[in-house]
């Protein structure tokens, strides 16, 4: 799953004390495993290497700079879905020609940037952008590749707030539009549109959605092809889960197992956008308890962390592990696990929000001031999700490798808050 372990009654990063990390840099911080991160890229490729793919890592998952360096130095290419996002990659040295760029609301500035990078493909969700995206690559000379994000109208079986692959959300097209689509501009002279993109959700935890979005898809291919429209390019998207809990998620031969025999001799590139299977379980959120309390008959462990540093459990009733960096022995990361002694729990932060927690009806050991605590598989969807509300600065992210580690990104100060507003 990841390289976090206990060791003599206290929890490493590879080969590295989490509560020396906390005492340095304070609490909450973000660390992430270098091993970790290279691992589940290397088995993603692995699993799927039949196919040849182009692996482009989710940059909303984990945008930072030097996270983004490490995987491209393993090979990987990129999903943005932003101009920001763009910037990172290049910033992290990425290579432009292994970049795909998604998201429904892409400006004029963003594609016209992407454009003049010579990203790999833009993955266009409406009629009115792919006209967009033309009028801007003639102005530029460039003719670039699109894919068109096809809904195929499958259940991912995931929060209603993650599942995207049904027809009534707003990414995409669903397939009968897909195919108006391709008639009407298939035949463009500024961009060519010879590929389709599918996200159904995230996180789904079997391969069987993706197999019947794949198998839509390829019966739509068919139909393209007797028209004279060829597809030469199949992005399968994202969404593979991650063990927010043991052995919750398959592994990426699991899925692949399912997926690549499908896709077998079909002769399209093939393009996956891996996010949280790659980074979630990478990452943990260290925090300290600053008060227990007593309220009706719950009990609270206040923690300096908060929806502010997590938003996953408040805006998807999402589940982390949650236990002290100090412990007898290795616990089992599941909703289930209770060892003797253990207290029903409120994991609370400080934001004067009702909906700030980081577990709720939680079963933890008595708890007291100071103690470290580790919220785990928090490498995906937690730094990049945080917020400066109640005008709380970001803590840092921390990058450890083997018996080393380093800040990849300082903790903000006041001064931070305020600077973007002063001098004016």
């Amino acid at each position: 799953m990841d390289h976090f372990a206990y060791r003599d009654g206290r929890l490493f990063c590879e080969d590295v004390d989490a509560e020396s990390i906390a005492v340095e840099v304070g609490t909450p911080a973000y660390v992430y495993s270098a091993v970790t991160l290279r691992d589940h890229y290397r088995r993603l490729a692995e699993a799927f290497a039949e196919l040849d793919p182009l692996i482009c890592f989710s940059v909303k998952s984990l945008a930072n700079v030097h996270v983004l360096r490490l995987l491209a130095e393993a090979g990987s290419g990129f999903d943005v879905v932003s101009g920001g996002e763009l910037h990172r990659v290049r910033r992290a040295a990425g290579d432009m020609a292994k970049v795909v760029y998604a998201g429904v609301g892409k400006t004029d500035a963003e594609i016209a940037a992407a454009l003049a990078a010579g990203i790999a493909c833009f993955n266009v969700e409406s009629e009115e952008e792919f006209a967009n995206l033309s009028r801007l690559s003639a102005a530029a000379d460039v003719r670039p590749r699109a894919a068109l994000r096809v809904n195929p109208d499958v259940d991912p079986r995931t929060h209603r707030h993650t599942s995207t692959g049904k027809k009534e959300t707003k990414f995409g097209v669903d397939l009968e539009r897909a195919e108006r689509f391709f008639r009407d501009c298939g035949g463009d002279p500024h961009v060519a549109l010879d590929a389709i993109h599918l996200h159904i959700g995230s996180p789904v935890y079997s391969a069987g959605p993706y197999v019947e979005a794949i198998g839509k898809t390829l019966a739509l291919i068919d139909r393209l092809a007797r028209t004279g429209r060829e597809v030469r390019c199949l992005d399968i998207g994202g969404g593979f889960g991650a063990d927010y809990e043991a052995g919750q998620s398959p592994l990426a031969a699991e899925y692949a197992a399912e997926i690549v025999p499908l896709l077998r001799g079909r002769g399209l590139r093939v393009i996956l956008e891996p996010g949280r299977q790659i980074a979630g379980n990478a990452g943990v959120l260290l925090t300290r308890v600053l008060y227990v309390k007593e309220g009706g008959d719950r009990t609270f462990a206040i923690v300096d962390a908060a929806m502010t540093d997590l938003i996953r459990p408040a805006l998807y009733e999402a589940f982390h592990f949650i236990w002290p960096a100090r412990w007898e022995r290795e616990p089992e990361r599941t909703a289930a696990y209770a060892p003797p002694g253990c207290l029903r729990m409120d994991v609370v932060g400080g934001v004067c929000e009702s909906a700030d927690f980081l577990a709720r009806d939680r079963m933890l050991p008595p708890l007291s001031r100071g103690d470290l605590l580790s919220v785990f598989s928090a490498g995906a969807y937690a730094f990049v999700m945080a917020s400066q509300y109640n005008a709380r600065p970001r803590g840092p992210e921390v990058l450890v490798e083997g018996d080393r580690w380093r800040i990849i990104r300082r903790r903000e100060t006041y001064e931070d808050l305020t600077a973007p507003e002063e001098g004016l």
